[in-house]
């Protein structure tokens, strides 16, 4: 079980930290929380009716990481589109931004709060590292934050597909990218290991 989930009786998974790995996993999942922001509720009167209807952006965040986190809906981004073209996906990418983003960052919040908590549980309750047993539903926001933190490291590290991270993992170690390309490729091991859980 040491460094990787594994599907626990009746559902849901489990998986062996140490202490390292609860404090990396932890600092990442309060960052990503930083980077994401507050969401709407901070910034309303309390009204729900208006916190429903609150608009979010239009734009594309400027922060590279956000953009990766929250990408335009529409147009392919490897192809150069015709100025016409390129014009009405802006326009529909701004539509569908405004009135999704604030969601989406809610999710995300959500997710590695639970991350945050699970892991503050399992530290009050001994030392040394400990087993970390989750709920299907717990699993699926775990899911769902290691996602977002490898989307944010890689982007950081400018990683596009899979040629860029198998040259990264071969860094020296005296590089300073090195510890996070560790922790993007360790964090990948946990992704992939806690799908194969939630699979039947």
């Amino acid at each position: 079980m040491p460094g990787h989930f594994e599907p626990l009786p009746g559902g849901g998974a489990a998986v062996a930290l140490d202490d390292v790995e609860i404090s990396i996993i932890r600092s990442l999942a309060v960052q990503l929380l930083e980077l994401i922001g507050p969401g709407p509720a901070e910034d309303t009167s309390g009204d729900p009716l208006a916190e429903l209807f609150a608009e979010g952006p239009s734009e594309p965040p400027s922060d590279p990481v956000l953009r990766r986190l929250f990408p335009d809906a529409y147009g392919d981004p490897g192809a150069a589109p015709q100025a016409k073209e390129a014009e009405e996906q802006r326009a529909h990418s701004a539509e569908f931004r405004r009135y999704t983003e604030n969601d989406l960052r809610a999710g995300k919040r959500d997710n590695a709060l639970a991350v945050i908590r699970s892991l503050d549980a399992l530290t009050s309750a001994g030392e040394g590292g400990a087993v970390l047993k989750l709920s299907p539903d717990e699993s699926r926001r775990w899911l769902g934050a290691l996602n977002d933190l490898r989307l944010a490291i890689g982007s950081r590290l400018e990683i596009s597909d899979e040629e860029d991270s198998d040259l990264l993992f071969h860094l020296p170690d005296e590089d300073p990218r090195k510890p996070m390309v560790m922790a993007y490729l360790w964090l990948g091991g946990l992704q992939e290991t806690l799908v194969s859980t939630l699979m039947p």
